[in-house]
């Protein structure tokens, strides 16, 4: 009998996130079947196009995936209905996220959002994926995925650009920038590490990216 390859084995050991996905939308005008079958195709993008090295649970990135592949079914059935409980939750998700944009200049991580919010990182993500408008890319061949991925040239010059700017913060300010942006510490985890309260992490978060705002 074959080995089952690597890819293999991460689509059977998460797919109940599919199971956990589809229940959201059971008895909404697709048959339960089906909906698990179209949530297998996002789980199997969620496979190939995660990144170990970004630091995030692969169910925090995957849960938006399969979500977004099972909306797509309902756009094109007419048949997409969110419980008022959802729209009440995607509202106030919907606030915090333009409160932390204003306040930090730019999107704030899964993690964060569920922090403020009180929800799991995958609550959180089902929720956004659910009352975000969805941004469709067309592939070569036609198809259309749901999440945008920035091209290789892309990533090369934004790593090259941070890397630049990283070398000139001091040894402490870099300690902080890694463990929120590339260990995603929540701003709670993060204070403990270096023993100041959460508001101090956040005052000195927001002096951070400011700077390198200023350096940019």
């Amino acid at each position: 009998m074959p080995l089952k390859s690597k890819r293999e084995e991460k689509i059977e050991q998460n797919i109940n996130l599919v199971h956990a996905c589809a229940r959201r939308f059971k008895g909404r005008g697709i048959d339960y079947d089906d909906l698990f079958q179209i949530g297998c195709v996002g789980l199997i993008k969620s496979v190939d196009g995660f990144d170990e090295s970004k630091g995030f649970a692969f169910s925090t990135y995957a849960v938006p995936v399969i979500i977004g592949e099972i909306k797509s079914a309902f756009r094109a059935s007419g048949a997409v209905k969110l419980s008022r409980s959802m729209k009440e939750k995607g509202i106030r998700a919907l606030r915090e996220r333009e409160n932390f944009i204003s306040s930090f200049g730019r999107e704030p991580a899964i993690s964060e959002l569920a922090e403020v919010l009180g929800f799991s990182g995958e609550e959180t993500a089902e929720i956004l994926a659910c009352n975000l408008p969805v941004l469709s890319l067309t592939t070569e061949e036609g198809g259309e995925f749901e999440i945008g991925v920035a091209s290789p040239e892309e990533e090369i010059s934004d790593n090259l650009a941070l890397t630049q700017l990283l070398d000139k913060l001091s040894e402490e300010e870099r300690k902080l920038i890694e463990l929120r942006y590339f260990k995603e510490y929540t701003q709670s985890k993060t204070a403990e590490v270096f023993g100041i309260s959460q508001v101090q992490v956040s005052r000195k978060e927001k002096r951070i990216l400011q700077k390198l705002r200023e350096l940019l």
